[in-house]
């Protein structure tokens, strides 16, 4: 059986950051696509509106108007024959039929409904009423008999009438068939004027959420890896990345896992060595200091003093190694979880004023002021700690000031309530720590630069020693600090 690699989802579903950023620009391309052919259809409706209007309603009106001019003429010109007699007006009489069949004959292709083409018929029987009339009139008089000329004048003006009639009847409806084409366009217009507008903010706002959705969907993982590897710096190497998604996160997300899985095993087998060496130490150690004791006391025979000094300082010496060995030792049982604690009921303000009266001495040495703030029980009551690793991480962090500290320096000391924490700080008047460095300070071995030249550097397990305890109490400590304000360090630990 295949084991998954953690912090890798195996899922065909999920995509990839360049499938993610594809789609959303598809999506987008599409939204705009959909916008420009709906606009398109609703322009093509509009432009087939106009095209009735200008090509059929329009021309039929303008042919109205030329049926009317020329029936018109015709009649001007008959009447100038009947009056003179002169057969010029016959040849504008014929010109005049002629242009009023043409026009006829062209509203005729173009008139599409039936009523209107009921009314073409009408126009066309009085037409041929009032033609009939002028021929026969025309006739009656070639033969030189008296005529009712009275007569066919009011036959033809009937007819005429008539026509003129059935022409005006067809223009208003063409007129009104104009004005209800007008409407819908103006509506069409309007309608899809907001229509648009509302596809154009829909799809901004599909294109802006697709957008935050898509980018969050990104970068939300990336933060965590951030965060991540901001914790593998401050050495936790836990392997809990689960990032299933983009597939190229989740693969990242794997292989840091791996590699916190491995720097795991290397920082236990780091502890253990450290354990290891540690303990072997510990007993050669003890042999040494044993012996160059006995050096010392003479039980090898007198000695010089010159030799006795020498005796002296690699005996301090050996006791300054075995100190190291013994917090080696310590530190690695605390990183073990095999450091046994013993937790009581105890005051928090009678462990400062301890630590501060064993420092008094190294206080006093280099003329530093101690102010102590600490409350009373009624603010702090006693709290559950145990008593011996308390008083070193205040050791530690006493310790620490007090070598930081020029002479005529000040540290001060508060301890206060603040929510459901009991706060402690220690401020000193030192060089202060470099904001980059407020974090790796408490690491095992890191050595705090703005120490003065020539001063005896630590072994730096100090801090380390702090952070420990206080994580084990179930609090936190940090520092505070700007470079040549001097440094705060601070911790809370549960009421």
């Amino acid at each position: 059986m295949t084991r998954q690699r953690p912090g890798y989802c195996d899922c065909p579903m999920r995509l990839s950051i360049f499938s993610r950023l594809f789609l959303g620009y598809i999506t987008t391309i599409l939204v705009l696509g959909a916008i420009s052919a709906y606009t398109v259809l609703r322009l093509r409706q509009l432009n087939v509106e106009a095209g009735i209007i200008f090509k059929v309603d329009q021309r039929v009106v303008d042919l109205k108007q030329k049926l009317v001019d020329s029936l018109l003429s015709h009649v001007g010109s008959e009447k100038k024959r009947v009056i003179t007699g002169d057969p010029v007006f016959v040849g504008q009489m014929v010109s005049s039929q002629k242009a009023f069949e043409e026009y006829l004959s062209e509203v005729s292709q173009i008139v599409g409904t039936s009523s209107n083409r009921d009314i073409l018929v009408r126009v066309a029987a009085d037409w041929a009423q009032y033609l009939s009339l002028v021929n026969e009139e025309m006739e009656v008089s070639k033969t030189s008999r008296s005529y009712r000329k009275s007569e066919y004048a009011q036959g033809k003006e009937e007819a005429v009438g008539q026509v003129l009639e059935a022409l005006k009847v067809l223009e208003n409806s063409y007129l009104r068939d104009i004005q209800e084409r007008m409407n819908r366009i103006q509506e069409t217009a309007g309608s899809a004027q907001r229509l648009s507008v509302l596809m154009f903010a829909a799809a901004v706002l599909i294109v802006i959420l697709g957008s935050l959705v898509n980018t969050r969907s990104i970068t939300k993982p990336l933060k965590v890896l951030m965060a991540k590897t901001r914790e593998i710096s401050r050495g936790v190497f836990e392997g809990n990345l689960n990032i299933g998604s983009p597939r190229e996160v989740a693969e990242l997300a794997g292989a840091i896992n791996i590699m916190c899985e491995k720097l795991k095993k290397v920082d236990t087998m780091k502890s253990g060595f450290f354990a290891t060496m540690s303990h072997e130490l510990r007993t050669p150690l003890a042999s040494i200091k044993q012996g160059i004791t006995l050096l010392r006391d003479g039980a090898g025979g007198p000695i010089p003093d010159k030799q006795k000094r020498l005796f002296t300082i690699l005996s301090e010496e050996t006791n300054r190694l075995i100190d190291l060995v013994n917090s080696l030792l310590e530190l690695s049982k605390m990183e073990a979880g095999m450091m046994p604690f013993t937790f009581a009921r105890e005051s928090i303000q009678s462990l400062i004023r301890r630590v501060v009266v064993e420092m008094t001495p190294l206080v006093e040495a280099k003329k530093i002021r101690i102010k102590v703030d600490a409350g009373d029980e009624h603010e702090i009551p006693p709290l559950q700690l145990d008593r011996e690793r308390i008083l070193q991480a205040l050791r530690n962090l006493l310790g620490n000031a007090v070598k930081f500290t020029p002479e005529n320096g000040q540290i001060t000391i508060k301890a206060g309530r603040r929510d459901r924490t009991m706060e402690f700080s220690m401020r000193d008047t030192g060089p202060g720590i470099p904001r980059e460095n407020l974090e790796t300070v408490f690491e095992k071995f890191h050595q705090s630069p703005g120490q003065a030249p020539g001063s005896i550097k630590g072994t730096g397990l100090g801090l380390a020693f702090v952070k420990h305890i206080i994580t084990a109490h179930g609090g936190k400590v940090w520092a505070e600090s700007e470079p040549g304000q001097g440094t705060t360090f601070l911790f809370a630990l549960p009421l």
